[in-house]
């Protein structure tokens, strides 16, 4: 989905310990892949991404992103479907932001959780029903 074996030691080897995170949020926003906002008088007014952080790392994210962005229409798990439609809605180049963005919370919660990703996953919060599951 855009993370390849470059992508993932380049990860490993300049992050490190990824529970220096408080979540994967917090860890996209220390990449730069979040949007600079400048929101004041409960008027939220969002920017570009504040491209702070790691630019090597970024870089691969997003070119791994956009990758699988203009591939996306030919799959069909729930992170193609997503990424097919906010295309269609917002534009390639924004779409790929937001898919590096995914990834990057992807990546932390791989590594902190030590679970393998799984791509139908469906995250739930915590403390509701989970939902339920369609036999294939």
């Amino acid at each position: 989905m855009g993370v390849g074996p470059v992508t993932a030691s380049a990860v490993v080897a300049t992050v490190g310990d990824f529970k220096q995170f408080k979540s994967g949020a917090q860890f996209g926003a220390w990449l730069g892949l979040t949007p600079r906002q400048n929101s004041s008088g409960g008027k939220n007014n969002l920017g570009g991404i504040t491209k702070h952080g790691d630019v090597y790392l970024r870089t691969l994210l997003i070119q791994g992103a956009k990758s699988a962005v203009t591939t996306a229409h030919r799959r069909e798990d729930p992170i193609s479907k997503w990424v097919h439609q906010l295309r269609e809605k917002s534009g390639w180049q924004k779409a790929a932001v937001a898919l590096a963005n995914k990834n990057a919370r992807i990546l932390w919660a791989v590594f902190t959780k030590g679970k393998p990703f799984e791509a139908g996953h469906v995250s739930v919060k915590p403390g509701t029903q989970q939902p339920a599951v369609c036999p294939a």
